[in-house]
């Protein structure tokens, strides 16, 4: 079969001409609303790929994540990144060391890095907030870029950065850029899906939003279900549950026997 994904030429083709649509997605139910809401691209947790996941999702290319911390060498981070592209990734998420992604790209694994604000990294930026708003954070970033452009990899996210900082960076370089609230100047624009739908109850931020009110409706359902199973509980109390049709019945001769043998057992 025809395979209808695009390739990592066919995004570095797009570079610079329109922008793509991208989610960070959850669930198989996500995914496949994504494929067919039209979203181009997709990060997801390495453990939901597989057959039934590329059966939902055969156009879309996905990102699956090398979560920071979870792999340590070289080996490791190889050896889950063939794992997540045989399972039907097409390029790893990456915020290792540039020697571990010169490592992948060495072996022919497309790698997305990851600049500006990086959460699991954000001690060195000043935690949870804008990197790249005074000369010096700014050219860090594209030092950052530059960086992973040398080391190999083909994309970088590049998360909250000033518009017209990321803008910059993007014309300038090679990579492409994905976007996660760093304005409307680079090659993709990455949001979760959690955000989209509503459904985030920690901290919203800035470059969210909300097209939907799932945790409404979740509260809706969570309160029918309490309803639900407190009707059980008052019926097994009164007696009103299990009635005749939720029991196994047997023949009146049968049930003689039975008791007729229980008696001479």
């Amino acid at each position: 079969m025809r395979d209808l994904r695009p390739t990592v030429a066919d995004l570095l083709a797009i570079k610079g001409k329109r922008q793509l649509s991208m989610l960070r997605v959850e669930s198989l139910e996500e995914a496949e609303a994504a494929q067919k809401a039209g979203i181009d691209l997709l990060s997801v947790p390495p453990g939901l790929l597989g057959s039934e996941f590329r059966e939902a999702v055969p156009t879309c290319f996905v990102f699956p994540g090398l979560d920071y911390g979870e792999y340590v060498t070289e080996e490791e981070y190889l050896r889950a990144a063939f794992k997540a592209l045989k399972a039907g990734g097409d390029a790893v998420w990456c915020a290792a060391s540039l020697q571990i992604i010169r490592r992948l790209r060495d072996e022919g694994v497309p790698v997305c890095g990851h600049v500006g604000l990086i959460p699991d990294r954000r001690t060195w930026t000043g935690g949870f907030k804008a990197v790249g708003k005074t000369l010096e954070s700014a050219l860090l970033v594209w030092r950052q870029t530059r960086a992973l452009e040398e080391a190999g990899a083909f994309s970088a996210e590049i998360e909250v950065v000033p518009t017209e900082v990321a803008s910059a960076i993007s014309t300038r370089t090679s990579l492409f850029m994905i976007s996660m609230g760093s304005g409307a100047g680079c090659d993709a624009q990455y949001l979760f899906a959690t955000d989209v739908l509503g459904t985030n109850r920690g901290h919203v931020p800035r470059h969210s939003k909300a097209y939907r009110n799932f945790a409404a409706e979740y509260d809706r359902l969570q309160q029918e279900r309490i309803a639900a199973f407190s009707e059980l509980v008052r019926d097994i109390k009164s007696g009103a549950y299990p009635e005749v049709k939720q029991q196994v019945g047997i023949a009146k001769a049968e049930l003689d026997r039975f008791l007729h043998a229980l008696e001479q057992d």
